[in-house]
């Protein structure tokens, strides 16, 4: 793509990539072959392209030009591998709720930035309504647990509380992608 979002090279393939005002991929866009690629990843992310082409009945050129296409659109990604904690020794997983007691979009970026490279910190999201953060940690234990929300988290001036949560057990959902073309 150019600048300001305009197709460049060959007219079918820009007609692939281009994306609306907004700068997300539109949904419309996918195909039965886009949806069936996705389907089968996120079932086994670990496919090769010729495995992948052979199941969906491609062939690999054209499987291996949608996965591209897939990627430059910003549709997949990434690939990662998910490590139980516990086997490394931090069984213990809670979900920690953040309220800020400043707002301003400097606040909020450093101390997102901040939690995102906190050890132990799994996963953070930024949320509306009364929570500002939610941080999803691994611990080894409860004193870890306590220390980590003590130096990490309520040690920001800006962070105004805190509501720990401890996980009994966490499952993943179907996802998005499962939806057979």
């Amino acid at each position: 793509m150019g600048d300001g979002g305009l197709p460049l090279g060959n007219p079918q393939r820009s007609r692939v990539l281009r994306r609306p005002a907004s700068g997300r991929p539109d949904p419309a866009r996918l195909d039965k072959v886009d949806h069936a690629i996705l389907y089968a990843l996120s079932q086994d992310a670990e496919l090769t392209n010729k495995a992948l082409a052979r199941r969906l009945r491609l062939a690999e050129s054209t499987c291996a030009y949608r996965l591209r296409s897939l990627r430059d659109r910003g549709i997949i990604r990434g690939t990662k591998i998910v490590i139980d904690p516990a086997t490394l020794g931090f069984p213990l997983q809670a979900v920690i709720k953040v309220r800020l007691g400043s707002h301003t979009e400097q606040n909020v970026r450093t101390l997102y930035q901040q939690l995102i490279q906190v050890p132990s910190v799994l996963q953070v999201f930024h949320m509306a309504g009364a929570d500002d953060f939610l941080v999803h940690v691994a611990v080894a234990d409860a004193e870890s647990l306590r220390d980590l929300v003590l130096r990490h988290i309520t040690t920001h001036r800006v962070v105004r509380g805190t509501e720990t949560h401890l996980v009994f057990d966490r499952r993943d959902g179907v996802g998005v992608t499962t939806e057979r073309a």
